[in-house]
């Protein structure tokens, strides 16, 4: 049982992304996605929903990812970081490029300081339990 049929039974899961359009996209942004989140893509090219019984989860689609850092001045003001997804409120979940081992954080969207960026899982699987479980 994959990460999505165990802890995301509740949201709407896109179809599979196009490997070639998640290299792209590395290649593009000068990073190299967690294995997980690729497979993850790979499975589902995003989802959107409720999670758990407390939580919403939004999981940006491979083609949204860069125009939706750029609408949001992630580049600009928080490049170290990469957004990919949210809560469907007022948080961000991103990647963390400051270290070679790529982490997931949680920062508000009106944040201008990685500073604001809270560890959340070095494990993207990890990251759908922890959200589902909170």
């Amino acid at each position: 049982m994959n990460i999505a049929e165990k802890y995301m039974t509740d949201m709407e899961l896109n179809e599979p992304s196009n490997p070639l359009e998640i290299n792209k996209t590395e290649d593009k942004l000068k990073i190299k996605f967690p294995e997980q989140y690729k497979k993850f893509l790979l499975s589902h090219n995003g989802a959107e929903g409720s999670i758990g019984e407390n939580s919403y989860l939004v999981i940006w689609s491979i083609e949204d990812i860069i125009s939706l850092n750029e609408e949001y001045g992630v580049f600009e003001f928080t490049p170290e970081i990469l957004y990919f997804g949210s809560d469907g409120g007022d948080m961000a979940y991103a990647f963390d490029r400051r270290n070679s081992a790529v982490n997931i954080v949680e920062i508000p969207f009106e944040s201008i300081s990685v500073n604001d960026a809270v560890t959340l899982s070095d494990d993207f699987d990890d990251f759908i339990k922890l959200i589902y479980n909170r």
